[in-house]
């Protein structure tokens, strides 16, 4: 037994240094930058999706590179990858710090903390495109959720399950056969489970069940400012929305690893858990900054229905316009912030 347990620990001991090697010369080259760009921080700390987004970001031209250091790019250390590019300057004149996370919770929650790490920053500023779960909402409008729910966390049962009395919701996959009630549906159900929280302002190791995640306060009620704002309702001069564009403070939003495209699950959303939002990225987001203590906001142009429209998803269509008018809106919320505090101020 003894030996056995050796190896694992030799085995174990292996791929934590595999992980751990030791940072290239261009790496420390990068953290030294890292080092010299903080003595002028801090900064706003700007996270994005995909390219679609980046690029409607850039294109408004409100971006100014630091003339010494544009951008720090963290090379990856195993398998030979790139890692993610962080462009650092200013808007209107205050300091920011910009990187696209890439699709999906693990990339935003790793390069949420990353920026928290690295970077001395204020806080989070979240955007991108989202699809619309609510029909009082339309495509091309800008969504400032208050709060996040990670619908994608989930215990699925076997049809005779006991359900867990500490789930939030169910989804009785059943319900939904055609015609309604024939046959049994092996597919069972599906349990809504809460997220642990672990944060610096509790305890070590002491989590907190939590389902709602909330942005920080003092944010949502300055991005209240923005409501009334001009948004873009065309793509082209060939292809508008019917009516104007609106940005909206306060709503729920959902997150999990799911791109929604069904009439039928976004409909059990809404009704469920009464979000207007859907995406794959700003719980974990929000998630991290609560963690480690950081305001957050998420601003989220709306670019399909999310599965309740007929034939192809709009996100090919409108996503540009619902990318370029959720980059208005972050511009102007940045505008709009006043002087910087220390992450800790914004708690106090």
């Amino acid at each position: 037994m003894a030996a056995r347990c050796f190896v694992v620990l030799v085995f174990v001991s292996f791929l934590v240094m595999s992980v751990s090697a030791i940072p290239s010369k261009r790496r420390r080259g990068s953290f030294s930058t890292i080092k010299q760009l903080n003595r002028k921080g801090p900064y706003i700390g700007l996270i994005t999706v995909y390219s679609p987004e980046e690029e409607a970001f850039f294109r408004s031209g409100a971006f100014k590179p630091d003339a010494k250091h544009p951008f720090v790019d963290l090379s990856g250390s195993n398998y030979d990858v790139e890692g993610r590019r962080y462009r650092v300057g200013k808007i209107n004149g205050k300091k920011v710090v910009f990187v696209r996370c890439g699709v999906g919770m693990t990339n935003a929650a790793a390069v949420t903390q990353q920026m928290l790490d690295l970077f001395d920053v204020t806080g989070i500023v979240h955007f991108g495109i989202s699809g619309n779960v609510n029909d009082s909402m339309s495509i091309g409008d800008v969504t400032i959720p208050k709060q996040f729910a990670h619908t994608g966390l989930w215990n699925w049962l076997n049809p005779n399950g006991t359900m867990d009395p500490a789930d939030v919701a169910y989804l009785e996959v059943g319900s939904y056969n055609v015609p309604e009630g024939d046959g049994v549906n092996l597919l069972g159900q599906i349990g809504y489970s809460t997220e642990q929280l672990f944060s610096v302002s509790r305890e070590p190791n002491t989590a907190v069940s939590l389902w709602w995640m909330e942005v920080s306060q003092q944010w949502l009620q300055l991005a209240r400012s923005l409501e009334g704002m001009e948004l873009e309702k065309c793509v082209n001069s060939s292809l508008c929305l019917p009516e104007k564009p609106k940005l909206v403070v306060g709503l729920k939003g959902a997150t999990s690893n799911i791109f929604l495209d069904n009439a039928a699950y976004r409909d059990f959303l809404f009704q469920t858990f009464e979000v207007s939002s859907s995406d794959m990225e700003s719980s974990a987001v929000v998630m991290t900054c609560l963690s480690n203590g950081f305001p957050v906001i998420v601003i989220r142009g709306l670019s399909d229905l999310a599965g309740a429209e007929s034939g192809d998803n709009a996100i090919h269509t409108f996503g540009s316009l619902a990318a370029l008018n959720a980059a208005k809106a972050v511009l102007e919320f940045i505008s709009k912030l006043p002087g910087y505090n220390s992450p800790l101020q914004h708690y106090m």
